[in-house]
């Protein structure tokens, strides 16, 4: 009995994974409107995440773009 449990749980958890998004291509165009991204003024908020990795020596979690080389 435990066993099925157990089975029936892991199809389930698998079931889970296998779900299509839910966002449809047409409407991804409202959720990339501005009004969405996280600051006003995306120049100035690129600047200041530079001038604090540069400060901390710290880089990362912030969703900037680079390929990990050090070329960038």
């Amino acid at each position: 009995m435990k066993r099925r449990i157990v089975w029936a749980f892991c199809v389930i958890l698998l079931a889970g994974c296998s779900v299509q998004p839910w966002v449809k291509p047409y409407e991804r165009e409202s959720l990339a409107d501005p009004i969405m991204s996280f600051s006003s003024d995306p120049l100035s908020s690129k600047h200041l995440e530079h001038t604090r990795d540069v400060r901390e020596a710290a880089r990362g979690a912030t969703g900037v773009e680079g390929g990990g080389c050090g070329c960038n």
